[in-house]
């Protein structure tokens, strides 16, 4: 089966958002089927085609962050093109936005106008804050959510700043939530007989999408009096869990929380009576004293080398892994067994290496996304089907409508 057949088959989503989370909401709907159209002002000055990975002058990032797309390209703002937008809204499911709160109202493509033009119509508004509160019309970016929702607070060493990652993390978490939207607003709507079905507006603050992830937090806060700090790579609530060098330089995460795990973590460091000792044989015990076990830990793996201590490791059944680069991700037996990346052709670069469609249907083969589109390629396809002939293309084109 190919990606038509997946389930998303037959929405349709105008992307009209910017940059990474709004738009990595509809390529996951992509990845599911869905038709994703990609819209951006007749420039082209998206900041994601900015953004490095930048090779030979062409964006990676714009490339395999918005797979799967066609491009076209409209100004909204002028009245030619909220016109054309109106008109071409009536053939979509999903429109994904990510503009500041109000913004689109201020153009005239407010949620009554949109929905008179195409009741059905499903609005996902992604920002940093949402549409409601002090902080609405605040600028958004990943650093600046990850921070404000208590995430960025828990990451670093215990004596250190708090640390970001080197990687948007939170634009990626609220583009999951995003699609999460769009499949359960798509839900409600068709499971209703056609001509009841009405669109639903959805509020995503991307701030609260990541301190969705932080559940026993502020029930932790609440009833200890205390917040939860950074500890590094050690986990503050079960033990042992870090990160360890091994004796060639490598670096393992290793779990032993539970009971069961860490008395075969115990056979395995040939210390089977740490088990048993008071201040280590359940995990509350262990976490109480972290420092101690984590030190016992940290001593036997920097005394093997990786080879020997995943051989250990494996035989005593003790969860572990090397922590991966990208470049281990790629030689990894058992992620390339099963095409956890695929090969995107791209007509500039050739083969492109990304992710995999996730997750899959059994039974079914997706096809493989194209690229990221140019600005505007599929302008005569698209603006085709609403009866926009060449020559029309080309007025609105000279006057940098599309």
């Amino acid at each position: 089966m190919q990606q038509s057949e997946y389930p998303l088959r037959g929405i349709r989503i105008l992307d009209m958002a910017t940059v990474l989370a709004a738009p990595f909401s509809s390529t996951l709907c992509g990845d599911m089927g869905a038709e994703v159209v990609k819209l951006e002002l007749p420039q082209g000055n998206d900041a994601l085609r900015g953004l490095a990975p930048v090779h030979e002058g062409h964006a990676l990032f714009w490339k395999t962050a918005n797979r799967g797309k066609k491009g076209i390209s409209l100004d909204v703002r002028q009245a030619e093109g909220r016109d054309l937008f109106l008109r071409l809204i009536e053939g979509f499911d999903v429109l994904v936005e990510n503009f500041r709160t109000g913004t689109l109202d201020n153009w005239g493509l407010d949620l009554a106008t949109l929905h008179t033009r195409n009741p059905r119509l499903i609005v996902l508004r992604l920002t940093g804050f949402g549409q409601t509160g002090p902080y609405a019309r605040k600028p958004g970016f990943a650093r600046i959510f990850e921070a404000m929702s208590g995430f960025t607070h828990l990451s670093g060493e215990a004596a250190g700043p708090p640390q970001h990652m080197n990687y948007p993390l939170g634009d990626a978490i609220a583009g999951l939530f995003g699609a999460f939207a769009i499949a359960t607003a798509l839900a409600e709507r068709n499971a209703m007989p056609r001509e009841e079905q009405r669109g639903s507006e959805i509020d995503l603050s991307a701030t609260e999408a990541l301190l969705r992830l932080l559940d026993p937090l502020a029930a932790e806060y609440r009833f200890s009096g205390a917040a939860r700090d950074r500890t590094g790579s050690r986990a503050g609530y079960t033990a042992p869990s870090n990160v360890y060098r091994t004796a060639d330089g490598a670096w393992v995460t290793l779990v032993g929380s539970s009971d069961p795990i860490f008395v075969r973590l115990c056979s395995a460091m040939e210390q089977p009576s740490l088990a048993i000792d008071p201040r280590f044989s359940t995990n509350v015990n262990r976490t109480r004293h972290h420092v101690e076990i984590d030190d016992i830990v940290a001593a036997w793996c920097s005394s093997l080398p990786l080879q020997a201590l995943s051989a250990r490791l494996e035989r005593h059944e003790v969860p572990f892994s090397k922590v991966y680069s990208i470049a281990d991700v790629l030689e990894d037996p058992h992620l390339r067994a099963r095409n956890a990346l695929i090969e995107l052709q791209d007509p500039e670069l050739g083969a492109i290496p990304a992710p995999a469609v996730v997750p899959r249907f059994v039974g079914r083969t997706p096809g493989v996304p194209a690229v990221g589109p140019r600005t505007g390629q599929d302008n005569a396809a698209v603006y085709g089907t609403l009866g926009v002939g060449p020559e029309e293309l080309e007025r609105l084109g000279l006057r940098r409508v599309i």
